[in-house]
């Protein structure tokens, strides 16, 4: 399927979307029914098969998971796994990089502005193993990464990583995540890249960008079920890690001393994983590459401007993406009222939004940005009448005497 998306069918295949006004896709989209019915009836065939034996007659469809999500993410299947999440996926990824030796003692790790919480959790934890440090890139005026600030970093030769985040959880712009890759693959730094935001509403081709280390969830804008994730280690680069957390699916245990790591991305297979939602997982991502990235990256683009058009119409209401190209995620503040209190209201009308803090994202969140949003994210299902429902909400917290439908 190609060209314009159908939204009316879309609907139709998502049994939520007639139920609630949902914007809150960039926390965990609705799925659709077949992805429902991939779970349910896994999870049925369990209790009347066994689960190994259930697992045994979905080994096609898992395998072809695997090469569905290399598709997706421009990678070779031997280059991605599925991960219980996106967390799962990186903290398996930056440890799995320090054990291997590839953060030595004293060396220097670079993140930027934007960077997420977990990840940004997760270097903390490799700097307290390694003694390394954490310099983090400043950002333009707009919010993207400084690619000349990032440039002038690489020059140390103690820039062991660079991590990077293609969209934040709390604003929607977009960084320059391909440009970043050609300094790093020039510095011939490794470079590991947060793509949970922009995979399933943006193109992701991770050879262009030229990361060594991707990761994702599915929750989010691939409609998938909670509790799944994607991580994709460049082919060669694998070989080099040693992630924590092995078993059957990930090393060969040789004999009382020795084991061997398997090769490429298999090193951080996991043998004990929710078959039934890896299973929903397959269908959602069939299902995105099906309409089409680039469809869905215009309809969701296009819902998202539509949106910030609408807001900054609003006396007082502040738009806070930045950015020269932007995502389906975005975020704002209204005047004398707190996003908690928005996202109340929207909720009282029948609308899903949410509410990003900074905890979220502490390096970004702070001095004269603010320190919560409320976060608004269309997914292609949403209509223009679900955008001005918002709006209609928005405008009963700001302007007195008004109520929402």
């Amino acid at each position: 399927m190609s060209g314009a998306i159908d939204v009316d069918a879309e609907r139709d295949a998502t049994p939520g979307s007639s139920k609630v006004v949902h914007l809150n896709n960039a926390g965990a989209a609705l799925p659709t029914s077949a992805t429902l019915d991939a779970v349910i009836g896994h999870l049925r065939l369990e209790s009347e098969r066994g689960g190994y034996e259930a697992a045994a007659m979905a080994s096609d469809r898992l395998a072809a998971l695997r090469s569905s999500a290399a598709r997706l993410l421009g990678a070779g299947p031997d280059e991605v796994v599925v991960a219980g999440s996106d967390t799962q996926a990186w903290t398996k990824a930056v440890l799995g990089y320090a054990f291997g030796g590839g953060i030595a003692e004293g060396g220097h790790i670079l993140v930027d502005r934007i960077a997420y919480d977990s990840h940004y959790l997760g270097l903390l934890q490799v700097c307290e193993l390694t003694a390394a440090t954490l310099g983090v890139v400043p950002s333009r005026d707009d919010g993207t990464v400084d690619l000349e600030e990032l440039e002038g970093a690489l020059l140390d030769d103690r820039v062991s990583l660079v991590s990077l985040t293609h969209v934040g959880t709390h604003r929607g712009l977009v960084n320059p995540v391909e440009e970043a890759g050609v300094l790093c693959r020039r510095a011939g730094v490794p470079y590991f890249l947060d793509v949970c935001q922009s995979l399933g509403q943006l193109p992701v081709d991770v050879n262009r960008i030229g990361c060594d280390v991707a990761t994702a969830t599915g929750r989010k804008w691939l409609r998938a079920p909670r509790g799944t994730g994607l991580l994709y280690v460049r082919s060669g680069f694998a070989e080099c890690m040693r992630p924590p957390g092995l078993g059957s699916r990930s090393a060969v245990w040789e004999d009382a001393d020795h084991y061997t790591l398997r090769s490429g991305a298999d090193r951080f297979d996991e043998f004990e994983v929710s078959v039934a939602t890896h299973l929903g997982l397959g269908v959602a991502i069939d299902h995105a590459l099906a309409l089409g990235v680039d469809a869905i990256a215009a309809r969701v683009g296009g819902l998202g401007e539509r949106l910030r058009r609408q807001l900054v119409g609003i006396d007082g209401v502040q738009v806070h993406d930045g950015g020269a190209r932007r995502s389906g995620i975005v975020t704002f503040t209204a005047p004398s009222t707190t996003p908690r209190d928005v996202a109340a209201a929207a909720s009282a009308a029948g609308i899903n939004v949410s509410v990003s803090e900074s905890t979220n994202a502490r390096l970004d969140m702070t001095g004269p940005n603010p320190t919560s949003v409320v976060r608004a994210s269309p997914h292609y299902y949403n209509t223009e009448d679900e955008l001005d429902r918002l709006i209609e909400a928005v405008n009963s917290v700001v302007v007195p005497g008004r109520s929402a439908p």
